[in-house]
C-alpha cells in the first residue's frame, strides 16, 4: 500500500504540532488508521505534499465519513479501487479530484 507517518512525524511533515494533527484527524481534514497489529494510528504518507494536505483529500473524507465509513474504509478505498485510471489518490495528488469525489458520493451514499 504505502509508507505510514505516526502522529509526529505527520506533524513535521506538515510543519504543525502534534495536537494539530490530532484535530485534523478529527475533523477529517485527515485520516488515520492501524496499519498492522500493534502499530499505533498512522496517516498515509501520500496525503500529505509538499508541506500540506493534499488539495481534495478533506471533502472526500467528509463524503465518506457523511456516508457512514471510518477512517480505515475511506483509506482503503483511497488506495485500491481499481475502477479509476490510477488509485484515487493518484488522482488526488495530481489534481484531478473531480471524478474521485464523483464517485465516492454515489458509494458512500
Amino acid at each position: 500500500m504505502t509508507d505510514w507517518f505516526d502522529w509526529s512525524e505527520a506533524a513535521k511533515a506538515l510543519g504543525v504540532s502534534v495536537n494539530k494533527v490530532r484535530t485534523m484527524i478529527r475533523e477529517h481534514e485527515l485520516a488515520a488508521a492501524v496499519p498492522s497489529e500493534g502499530a499505533g494510528q498512522r496517516v498515509p504518507a501520500e496525503f500529505i505534499q509538499d508541506g500540506l494536505v493534499v488539495k481534495g483529500l478533506p471533502g472526500l473524507l467528509t463524503i465518506f465519513h457523511d456516508g457512514g465509513w471510518d477512517d480505515r474504509e475511506a483509506i482503503e478505498w483511497i488506495f485500491t479501487d481499481l475502477d479509476l485510471p490510477g488509485r484515487p489518490i493518484d488522482a488526488l495528488r495530481e489534481n484531478r479530484g473531480s471524478e474521485v469525489k464523483r464517485r465516492a458520493q454515489v458509494l458512500a451514499h
